[in-house]
């Protein structure tokens, strides 16, 4: 075979993947947000977008995000950290902190509801320390900063072990020459974190926030299990105009929304992170 081609061929089976299950699939939701029976138009944008609950939904969406991606992400360093320096038991202590990956999202909030409900865990434990008298209903619209926390403490659980597992190979990749040389010229731990960890690891916070940031925009299950309707999403959203209202072209067009949105944090993040041309390890 022609040295030429051999790599065109070994990407043709991804190519194909992403065309058929990413590509095609795209394009039909387009057409269905960008076209009614009377053709092209903007009516289901405007639909949505002109609805009350969309600025709530938008900003719960993005204030969530934003409550909990910087603290995952302290998490994950603190954590990457710890076990690059562990001598003994890495591999242990990495896969009990990894567990909550093999959690589906919605098995993650059904766990932190039996915690937070009314017969739940909270309660008994707060009447056993005789803090109430008797259980307390706080999921609920009149606790909504008690639903947030819950919320944010599932995904926070749940997440965080996406980006921990990026951050921990990133470490890994750095050369222990320069901690020790660092070392030898009286660097405190903090300095060589600061000096060497953090900027060799700009690769790996793209990749690991770049994922996150994203599957923030797209919370549902969690916050369909704790919230319901009391906390409502852009993606549960989308799910009402799909199943529940079966405007199927008001659904794409918020599936659009929400994609555009990844988008342009992601190019945020790529920005503020980028790594300077010709870097290397």
């Amino acid at each position: 075979m022609n040295a030429r081609l051999l790599p065109y061929v070994l990407i043709l089976p991804v190519t194909l993947f992403l065309c058929l299950f990413f590509l095609y699939p795209f394009l039909l939701v387009s057409k269905q947000a960008f076209s009614t029976g009377a053709g092209f138009t903007l009516d289901n944008f405007r639909e949505v977008t002109g609805y009350w609950k969309f600025p709530i939904t938008m900003r719960n969406t993005l204030l969530l995000a934003a409550a909990v991606v910087p603290i995952q992400l302290a998490l994950a360093l603190l954590m990457a950290t710890m076990v690059n320096r562990m001598k003994k038991g890495r591999d242990l202590v990495l896969y009990v902190w990894t567990i909550p990956l093999g959690i589906s999202d919605l098995a993650a909030g059904i766990i932190w509801l039996a915690i937070f409900e009314q017969s739940g865990f909270l309660n008994s434990m707060m009447s056993g320390l005789g803090l109430v008298d008797k259980p307390v209903n706080l999921l609920t619209f009149q606790n909504p900063g008690i639903v947030f926390l819950a919320i944010m403490l599932a995904e926070i659980w749940r997440a965080t072990a996406i980006m921990l597992v990026i951050l921990v190979a990133g470490i890994g990749l750095i050369p222990k020459e320069y901690y020790e040389a660092a070392e030898v010229f009286g660097a405190s731990p903090w300095k060589r974190f600061l000096r060497i960890t953090l900027p060799l690891l700009r690769p790996s916070l793209q990749t690991a926030l770049v994922l996150r940031v994203i599957l923030a925009f797209e919370i549902f299950a969690v916050v369909a299990a704790l919230g319901g309707t009391l906390f409502p999403v852009l993606m549960g959203e989308t799910y009402a105009y799909q199943f529940d209202l079966l405007n199927s072209g008001a659904a794409a067009a918020l599936a659009l929304i929400i994609l555009a949105i990844s988008i342009a944090f992601t190019l945020i993040i790529l920005r503020v992170l980028r790594v300077p041309k010709g870097a290397t390890i």
